[in-house]
């Protein structure tokens, strides 16, 4: 197993990166994509190979500015998939979401309940922190 799996963002398609060494998924961008299913299947692939030898913490950072059903309907998958690990090693999740979106907010607090974890909210002022984001997590990925 590669120590990173990283897609990254396109025009309709989040950033995706995985380290597994270290335990963080980090999902930033939009996710607007017709057949979720398949964009993320790969990601799904690669948790369970990790998660059949799991660190003691999973560190995941979701950065979404926009989620179409399809998609939503993904991460909830994703949501599912890690709460069946959260008995084998501890799950911390920071949902970020700007200030003004309180849908992505309200969607964020679902996959908590869902989750049974507690989520930590970041409330971000505009795009811009995401695309910061996004730019610094490529930076990690080339270097």
């Amino acid at each position: 197993m590669e120590n990173v799996f990283y897609i990254a963002a396109l025009e309709d398609s989040p950033e995706i990166l995985f380290d597994y060494q270290k335990g963080k998924l980090c999902i930033s961008g939009t996710s607007w994509l017709e057949d979720a299913y398949s964009f993320y299947e790969p990601l799904f692939n690669n948790l369970k190979v990790y998660f059949a030898e799991p660190k003691s913490l999973i560190d995941i950072e979701f950065k979404f500015i926009y989620l179409n059903t399809s998609s939503a309907k993904q991460i909830a998958r994703l949501i599912s998939l890690i709460g069946e690990l959260k008995d084998e090693c501890k799950v911390k999740v920071k949902w970020y979401y700007e200030k003004d979106d309180l849908d992505m907010l309200k969607m964020g607090k679902k996959y908590s309940a869902m989750l049974k974890v507690a989520f930590d909210f970041v409330e971000t002022d505009s795009e811009e922190e995401v695309e910061d984001y996004q730019e610094g997590v490529y930076n990690i990925v080339k270097h």
